[in-house]
């Protein structure tokens, strides 16, 4: 822990002094994420931070444009015959890896089939597939059991896991071992030499890279040209040191300012506020289905009568309308699977009182509700705690459980009773990526032991999930979509607390940031 504070400390105190010279750090971009990048294998982890530095190392056979569509990006072409059964994906020319050795239709599929036994989008596409193939250097063949039709989007998903793409001797590791190496065909390359854990990350322009020549630049679609010579993610020990290196142009990119220090930074004519992400962040309140109380729907449709979205909102961000919004449903807002169906049953007068009758005529009997506080990460614990306190209200038994995050990611993994270490309630966060639609929302599951954490166990959710996979075009997607929202909204595998509109904040200096996740093509310093 020691030694981890005084990184900390060095790396803001160099910050204080750079080393550079104005015309090499023209060609630096010192980034702040929301936290240190900790794991650098994107198929073993879904956090952000990986997913984020996998689209820096690593390129994808599809991208995802602004309409959230699925376009080529290391494919030139991509096709399909024998009524769907056969997909034939033919690379670009002069893709190359970090190493100098060339990107191969058989670097691709054994990349796939890596994901696809950790992904669940993936997985979903794998018991669809017979086989993959590479019948020559730059062709990926996948034959299937059964149309797939959104495979495009399946292979350029953008929410963890994406599907990267990395050499053949790394991709034979067993994707529940973490690959150290990092040897992709993205923009730019990994400096494992410069790597301080807990204080610095560092990217280096691969001269090698080969842009797209055609097509919009968007999320992750489009020529990919890198104008910075070198990205250095830089860990700083609070958000006060952050926006104080902002200021001072000792850093260039804050990814996620706190909400209360945004009117310090929009008064500097230096510094641009803007949402860069589109789709925010989504709260969800998570039962375990497993054990009393929330076992029994009832009562989880109790708890939903006295959930105010507006309340946990401003609980997280404060009253300003521009950071947060309520009225949301299973899909994020804005996308092409929202809708309205099913919403009277969150946007309906909260009523506390009788939301406590329904309890009571539920079979509530005063059992110990343990919801576990992830008290070191603002923004759960300011979710986690209104949620006790509504339910305490309604008259439930609750055991509030302040501890830190990693281990609320242990405990909430214990399928135990409450009185045996396990749990009732835990609230956490998703990018609003991650309720695109039925593939990649995790909570949206209802396959009992096999679901994430909670193990939901709904049929009728799993029925049309499987649906939605294999319908034929976007009105066929949300009509199903729509009733898999009024399904979930009466099983409640979980519930959503509302979004949060994320400002980032960055040197006004800076051009070209594009929409969506942060990457760093594009991006460039004015002149």
């Amino acid at each position: 822990m020691i030694q981890r504070r005084h990184l900390l400390l060095a790396a803001a105190t160099s910050l204080g002094a750079p080393s550079l010279a104005q015309g090499q750090s023209r060609q630096v971009l010192r980034f702040v994420p929301r936290a240190d990048l900790a794991v650098l294998d994107p198929i073993w982890t879904t956090t952000y931070q990986t997913r984020d530095h996998a689209f820096l190392v690593f390129d994808t056979l599809f991208g995802m444009d602004a309409a959230f569509r699925a376009v080529p990006q290391m494919l030139e072409a991509a096709g399909t015959e024998a009524d769907g059964l056969v997909w034939n994906l033919r690379l670009r020319e002069g893709l190359r890896f970090h190493d100098n050795e060339m990107v191969r239709a058989r670097d691709c599929a054994a990349s796939i089939r890596r994901w696809g036994r950790r992904d669940t989008f993936g997985q979903a596409l794998m018991e669809a597939t017979e086989e993959i193939t590479a019948p020559d250097d730059r062709t990926i063949r996948i034959r299937l059991k059964r149309p797939f039709p959104l495979l495009p989007d399946a292979l350029g998903k953008v929410p963890s896991n994406p599907c990267v793409i990395m050499p053949e001797r790394l991709a034979a590791t067993d994707p529940y071992t973490a690959v150290t190496e990092m040897v992709g065909s993205g923009p730019y390359r990994f400096v494992a030499s410069e790597r301080v854990a807990g204080a610095r990350t560092v990217y280096e322009r691969f001269a090698g890279y080969v842009p797209r020549a055609d097509g919009p630049v968007e999320w992750t679609a489009g020529p990919k040209r890198a104008h910075f010579e070198r990205i250095e993610w830089v860990v700083l020990p609070d958000a006060a040191t952050a926006s104080a290196a902002l200021q001072r142009g000792e850093v260039d990119w804050w990814l996620g300012p706190e909400a209360d220090l945004l009117p310090l930074l929009r008064r500097n004519r230096r510094v641009t506020v803007r949402q860069i992400d589109p789709t925010g962040y989504i709260g969800n309140l998570r039962f375990n289905h497993l054990h009393p109380p929330f076992n029994n729907p009832a009562i989880r449709r109790a708890l939903l009568a006295a959930i105010s979205q507006s309340d946990f909102m401003q609980a997280v961000v404060g009253n300003d309308p521009e950071l947060w919004r309520d009225r949301v449903g299973t899909f994020c807002p804005g996308t092409p699977m929202e809708s309205d169906a099913g919403m009277e049953a969150l946007n309906g007068p909260r009523d506390l009182q009788a939301a406590s009758q329904a309890l009571r005529a539920a079979g509530y009997n005063g059992e110990r509700v343990v919801v576990l506080g992830g008290v070191d990460i603002p923004i759960i614990r300011s979710l986690t705690e209104v949620a006790a306190d509504v339910m305490r209200r309604m008259g439930m038994n609750v055991d509030y459980q302040a501890i830190d995050w990693p281990t609320v990611v242990q405990r909430r993994a214990r399928t135990e009773p409450p009185e045996a270490g396990g749990w009732s309630v835990f609230c956490t966060w998703f990018t609003g990526l991650d309720h695109l639609n039925p593939a990649v929302h995790a909570f949206l599951r209802g396959n009992g032991r096999q679901a994430t954490a909670g193990w939901p166990d709904s049929p009728r959710i799993e029925a049309a999930r499987d649906t939605w996979l294999t319908a034929p075009d976007l009105p066929a997607q949300q009509r199903i979509a729509a009733q898999l929202q009024r399904d979930a909204l009466e099983d409640l595998p979980y519930i959503p607390l509302g979004q949060t509109r994320n400002m980032s904040a960055f040197r006004s200096d800076l051009e070209g940031i594009v929409t969506g996740i942060p990457v760093f093509w594009n991006l460039r310093r004015a002149a």
